[in-house]
């Protein structure tokens, strides 16, 4: 079987990743504990090599970055005498990398501003209006606790840590065939029976953990959420993730 090969631009750098990663967190920006953050970040980026997924240079100089400042933290830190009154400060190894992100977040707060004076601006002029609906999918605003990409790759993470642990010491070679039709159809007819307000658990979709079933219910996953077919939900961190169905949706596996 050929491997499928998927590129997912789901942050627009590693700088963008690791302020997910610190608001979601809760952490203070200006004390970072390099340890966690490396974790977290380097999760991501495991699970996205695990699922062959392409990862950007720019992210992986990041991860070095982060491990380099992380070993620097474990050895006596280099101190500086201030000119003023003769007196030393210790040179923090993540100060470099703070700046980076608050330099990066004052650029963000700076485009969004320009473009909301973009937006303010075009009304001044008088235009057809223009069809937007191919945009439709993109542009549409999560709900309230509806989760990002990044929480169902980490969740991801989580059920291959899962599959690993229920590897028995001796296995047999089952072949497997399951397809990203077969996953939709599966993860569809989950939810079409459900009413309104009622959710099935994200782990309830897995049954052999094995790799084949776990890469294609992700990937099938990223496809309905893309077509608004369900909504996926998590009210904090240590909340199970629940699957909704979207009011109004067809079940996508019959049109195909």
């Amino acid at each position: 079987m050929e491997e499928l090969q998927v590129k997912l631009d789901i942050f627009e750098g590693p700088l963008d990743l690791l302020l997910h990663l610190i608001k979601t967190l809760e952490i203070d920006i200006y004390d970072i504990p390099i340890a966690e953050i490396t974790e977290q970040y380097m999760t991501y980026i495991q699970t996205m090599r695990t699922l062959d997924l392409e990862v950007a240079g720019e992210f992986l100089v990041m991860a070095a970055t982060l491990m380099s400042i992380k070993s620097k933290m474990l050895l006596p830190q280099e101190v500086i005498e201030l000119a003023e009154d003769n007196e030393f400060e210790a040179v923090d190894p993540r100060e470099a990398l703070v700046q980076q992100l608050l330099d990066y977040k004052k650029f963000k707060f700076v485009a969004t501003v320009l473009k909301e004076m973009e937006t303010e601006r075009g009304d001044y002029f008088t235009k057809e209006a223009t069809d937007l609906s191919m945009y439709q999918k993109e542009a549409t605003p999560l709900e309230p606790n509806e989760i990002t990409t990044i929480d169902l790759f980490l969740a991801i993470h989580d059920v291959m840590m899962r599959a690993k642990e229920m590897e028995p010491l001796e296995t047999s070679v089952v072949m497997e065939d399951y397809t990203i039709d077969d996953r939709i159809g599966f993860v569809m007819s989950k939810i079409k029976k459900l009413s309104s307000g009622e959710s099935v658990l994200f782990t309830d979709l897995f049954t052999s953990y094995t790799r084949s079933e776990i890469v294609m219910t992700f990937l099938a996953m990223l496809e309905l959420i893309k077509n608004r077919q369900l909504i996926v939900k998590q009210s904090s961190s240590d909340e199970m993730i629940k699957i909704y169905k979207k009011e109004g949706t067809t079940d996508v596996s019959s049109e195909n």
